[in-house]
């Protein structure tokens, strides 16, 4: 799709972004209050060969901000696909009093084009007959926005990297192994400025590896964990992008029950997030200093597989007595952390679909951070700018309790079921090195969206790209 900004243009739509003040007397047909509520989406179509018109609502000017943008860029974008249009104009009018009061033009344009690539897309690789796009050309009628062509193309590669991100959540387990998910991850980032490491059989029990060695017991499709190396300054400290890549979590000896348990192939978010990062940051060749470390398993029953009061030792000394197998990404975290450390990682962040405790406590679009203050506080404004976002949670000393073992020193998973976020996130912390700086993300909750509207389409969101991204280019 051809995407181009400038003075408005006579097209065979034309978009219109009103607030629930802004005038409408000028307009050639009458409105209801209700269309310009956010979210609204209301056509006014032409005869013959006048052109239509489509109203996108944002709500009240005072609680505008470019999230509200990319949602209605979305909702827009599939409602020109929808009625098979083939060429669109939005016009920014409305926006020119906050664009007087300092919001930038730029990063309006960026926000624009990534909610309409978001919310347009479209996971139909299965199907018998692929959805065809109909709009082949987009113009933002934005004057003053100089040099337009860099915030398209900046927000053309954060789509592309979120959506390699949905594209592998919502891949079904039967594609997406662990196998096959270390060969796409090799042939995805083959041509760029990487350098990529699988270990997996006698290099996991050389490493020591024994979270991933443990969880994968029972598939036959072998664990693995991916290291890549992305340096472009090695003058800045090592960072260390941690994510959890659980290819389908049945729970293993525990397993899962319920009617429909096929969200458990979404339990790679986190590996997702952060492969969908690295594509945004190597497609900028950003500056950075990075080790990406996947650590990729599928967590099934078998003969083979892990018991519930099995004892592991990790490298670190450390005994975990496995009382519950469903506890099974904090167990190859483990592993990732500690060879972060051995690396030589000054910092890291762990990213993971880990707990369904942490909705229970945030609801469905907000994921838990612990950890490091100046880091929770970088990457929580990164999250409000892009709209990841992120709420600070505690590491309450006092429930370490909660991990105590008979048998080990410690176990995987709490007696009791409040807190359980909480606990999973001090479980983690055991294994980070002394000096090394560290925040946990849990991001089980906003890994899917549950309906679309917006910029998020049902199914896989993307969450984590965009947000680990800007962090790192923050930096």
């Amino acid at each position: 799709m051809d995407i181009s900004v400038g003075q408005q243009r006579e097209m065979e739509v034309t978009i219109r972004l009103l607030f629930q003040d802004s005038p409408t007397e000028h307009l050639p047909y009458a409105l209801r209050p209700h269309m310009k509520a956010k979210g609204a989406v209301t056509w006014f179509f032409g005869r013959g060969e006048e052109g239509h018109e489509l109203i996108i609502g944002l709500g009240e000017r005072a609680r505008f901000d470019l999230e509200a943008l990319r949602d209605a860029a979305g909702n827009a974008g599939r409602a020109a696909e929808k009625e098979r249009v083939t060429e669109a104009c939005v016009t920014f009018d409305s926006l020119e009093p906050l664009f007087a009061a300092g919001l930038d033009r730029h990063s309006a344009v960026t926000a624009w084009t990534e909610g309409w690539l978001l919310g347009t897309y479209v996971f139909d690789r299965y199907l018998s007959k692929a959805q065809e796009r109909s709009v082949s050309m987009l113009h933002i009628a934005c004057p003053g926005a100089e040099k337009a062509e860099q915030a398209i193309e900046w927000a053309r590669i954060r789509a592309k990297g979120t959506c390699f991100a949905r594209d592998l959540v919502n891949e079904p387990p039967n594609q997406l192994t662990p196998v096959s998910f270390v060969e796409r991850l090799q042939n995805h980032f083959a041509a760029r400025d990487v350098d990529v490491t699988v270990h997996r059989g006698e290099a996991l029990e050389r490493l020591q590896m024994v979270g991933l060695i443990t969880v994968g017991k029972g598939s036959v499709h072998p664990p693995a964990m991916v290291e890549i190396r992305y340096c472009t300054d090695p003058s800045l400290p090592l960072t260390a992008l941690i994510g959890k890549g659980v290819t389908f979590d049945m729970g293993g000896m525990n397993v899962k029950a319920g009617r429909d348990i096929s969200d458990a192939r979404m339990d790679m978010g986190g590996a997702a997030a952060v492969a969908g990062a690295l594509d945004i940051l190597t497609s900028v060749k950003a500056r950075a200093n990075l080790l990406v470390l996947l650590p990729i398993a599928e967590n099934v029953p078998d003969g083979g597989a892990f018991l519930p009061s099995d004892v592991i030792r990790y490298p670190n000394g450390l005994s975990v007595q496995t009382a519950n197998t469903d506890a099974e990404g904090r167990l190859i975290l483990a592993d990732a952390l500690i060879h972060a450390d051995r690396l030589g990682a000054k910092q890291a962040i762990d990213i993971a679909t880990l707990t369904g405790n942490v909705g229970e406590a945030l609801g469905l679009k907000l994921a838990g951070i612990w950890g490091d203050s100046g880091m929770t506080a970088k990457l929580i404004a990164s999250g409000n700018d892009c709209g990841d976002r992120l709420w600070p949670m505690p590491l309450v000393d006092d429930y370490e309790e909660l991990l105590k073992s008979d048998y080990a020193d410690m176990t995987n998973i709490s007696p009791i079921s409040y807190g359980g976020a909480i606990v999973a996130a001090l479980f983690i912390r055991r294994f980070v090195a002394d000096g090394m700086k560290w925040v946990h993300i849990d991001m089980a909750p906003p890994v899917q969206a549950k309906a679309t509207g917006g910029y998020r389409v049902m199914g896989a969101t993307g969450y984590g790209a965009r947000l680990l991204a800007d962090y790192v280019l923050a930096q």
